[in-house]
């Protein structure tokens, strides 16, 4: 069961890094305004916020994951 392993420590992994940036950016180039080949263009920042519910559960299961991994195995 190589693959509940690798997949247990894939999940663990995304809730460590989710709670430890749980705020992350992104940016959107938006067209505002066009006059024949002129062209004016926005960026837009937009964050996005992970709840500490939501990493603290990856991580829950993916260590839950890779105790049945490993108790698998043997």
């Amino acid at each position: 069961m190589k693959g509940i392993l690798l997949i247990g420590a894939a999940l663990a992994l995304l809730g460590l890094v989710g709670l430890a940036m749980p705020i992350f950016h992104t940016t959107d180039t938006k067209s505002v305004a066009k006059i024949g080949d002129l062209s004016i263009q926005a960026k837009e920042e937009t964050p996005h916020t992970i709840p500490p519910l939501v990493s603290g559960g990856l991580l829950a299961i993916g260590i839950v994951l890779m105790g049945a991994g490993m108790l698998n195995r043997q």
